[in-house]
């Protein structure tokens, strides 16, 4: 026993362990301290493990030293091997009593637990942010220190870990290395997406409502409905948004890029779906069905508002005057009235307006346009309700000859 050779035993002073090793008792000791001594120059990575630094320094060198003997995968640390045999054995032993989760490994079931319990133990040390795994909170970091070590040749994209820009190079080079075993189908990155497709399995659910989901990051998005949490923050003014796709759209308010166009009539629009919804003016397409009459609709607002009409449903009320609407973009319109708000602008005079329509009505003043004809004499108007009214000279005629 080494006790007797002389070697000292070295006892923590804050709990019971002990040993005669140095290294390891430095080690212990640093899990109470926190204290992480070793230090990665190239971006600022620290642990409290050597070997740990060392399979760390492996991503920067592009050292992949664990291979699968199943296929052309490698790896920089064992953890990462043992994981990726899993998908080969589907073996997934560890269970979640809550949501029927199944994982692979023991700490993996850990940490999902915490998307029931809502536990984050990972703090930053620069801001309020908290995270329910390490990693999680070493990717958050990086935006503090904004360092990328990583560039692309190709085109300048930079990325702050080998494995991102890994992913990124298969952009330029077509590469789909994840095969579907049921169908031809094929990834650049992963199939938990689509395998969804063949299974409908849900794996993921929200301890909150119930809400189920295909992916993790499905779920993750979800949460943030509940936490109110809006990570993605804008650098030109004081928004945030819970989805990295919202602050894209918010950022084309800044910039007025409208990149969507239409090929039938020239419409732009700083959104993919808004495109699509105009579309259906020109394809005459309806996929919003009432089931209470044989109305259809273009949009699903549309069709919201139509069924207001069967239940005579009227949420909104206007707390000056009592006014009522089926609608909260109405109400707000209405509410104008009272405030005396013209936000929309004339760029040709110094008119404005309550709401858009009646600028649109107004501009034709300029340009002349009238749009609404008749079809029993060819009058034109600028407005349909002008229109409407001149139709009533065409009724009284044909009852006149009657």
């Amino acid at each position: 026993m080494r006790i007797h050779t002389g070697e000292k035993l070295h006892k923590c002073d804050q709990c019971d362990y002990s040993t005669v090793e140095k290294q390891r008792f430095d080690i212990h000791v640093s899990r109470h301290t926190g204290e992480k001594a070793f230090l990665c120059e190239e971006c600022g990575y620290r642990t409290r493990h050597r070997f740990a630094l060392s399979q760390h320094l492996r991503s920067h060198r592009g050292e992949k030293p664990y291979k699968c003997d199943q296929c052309d995968y490698s790896v920089g640390d064992k953890g990462s091997l043992d994981r990726h045999l899993a998908k080969h054995t589907g073996e997934k032993p560890f269970l979640c009593e809550q949501c029927g989760y199944r994982a692979a490994k023991k700490a993996d079931l850990s940490k999902h637990m915490r998307r029931h319990t809502g536990y984050k133990p990972h703090k930053c040390d620069q801001c309020d942010y908290s995270a329910a795994t390490k990693s999680s909170l070493i990717r958050h970091n990086k935006k503090h220190t904004g360092y990328k070590p990583y560039a692309c040749e190709e085109c300048g994209y930079r990325a702050v870990a080998m494995g991102d820009m890994s992913r990124h190079m298969r952009k330029h080079t077509g590469e789909k290395p994840h095969k579907c075993d049921q169908c031809s189908y094929r990834a650049a990155h992963n199939l938990d997406k689509h395998l969804a497709t063949h299974t409908g399995e849900k794996p993921y659910m929200c301890g909150e409502c119930g809400y189920r989901a295909a992916q993790k990051s499905q779920l993750s998005r979800h949460m943030r409905i509940h936490t109110g949490e809006k990570p993605y923050k804008c650098d030109q003014c004081n928004y945030s948004a819970a989805l990295k796709h919202t602050l894209r759209q918010h950022l084309a308010n800044h910039t007025g890029d409208k990149p969507y166009m239409c090929g039938e009539c020239g419409y732009r629009t700083a959104r993919k779906s808004h495109l699509s919804k105009h579309m259906r003016t020109h394809t005459g397409q309806k996929p919003y069905k009432c089931d209470q009459c044989d109305y259809s609709a273009a949009l699903k607002n549309t069709l919201n508002q139509h069924l207001a009409k069967h239940t005579g449903e009227k949420p909104y009320m206007c707390g000056e005057c009592g006014y009522r609407t089926a609608k909260k973009s109405h109400l707000s319109r209405h509410m104008r009235i009272h405030t005396g708000q013209k936000p929309y602008k004339c760029d040709q005079c110094d008119y404005s307006a309550a709401d858009k329509s009646t600028l649109g009505q107004h501009l034709m003043k300029h340009t002349g346009e009238k749009p609404y004809m008749c079809g029993e004499c060819g009058y034109r108007a600028a407005r349909k309700s002008r229109l409407t009214k001149h139709m009533r000279t065409h009724t009284r005629e044909k009852t006149l000859k009657n």
